[in-house]
């Protein structure tokens, strides 16, 4: 089994993740994860690493972009984002 700090990268803190971790009702929390991290695998580290209950978990893959500098071409890496929803009156603080 993967560590936890492995398959979480890191909080995603933007002004819409502010927005959904605000919610009362059912809180939200936006992290960067690892590519090859499922949704089971994502649910057990954010449970192990923040002592929490997830309700659920959402992904979505980016494909990285095409970028050049002059004459020579590259390509940003893919990441993966998940959003995870805790279970009613759970919430993380250390975020």
């Amino acid at each position: 089994m993967k560590s936890p700090y492995v398959i979480l990268d890191r909080p995603l803190i933007t002004e819409r993740a502010t927005i959904l971790a605000d919610r009362k009702d059912l809180p939200q929390y936006v992290f960067k994860v690892a590519v090859d991290a499922n949704k089971i695998e994502i649910r057990r580290a954010v449970e192990k690493a923040f002592n929490v209950k997830v309700k659920s978990v959402n992904t979505i893959l980016f494909k990285g972009k095409m970028k050049r500098l002059g004459r020579s071409h590259g390509r940003r890496s893919d990441w993966k984002k998940a959003f995870v929803i805790l279970e009613k009156g759970q919430k993380l603080d250390q975020i």
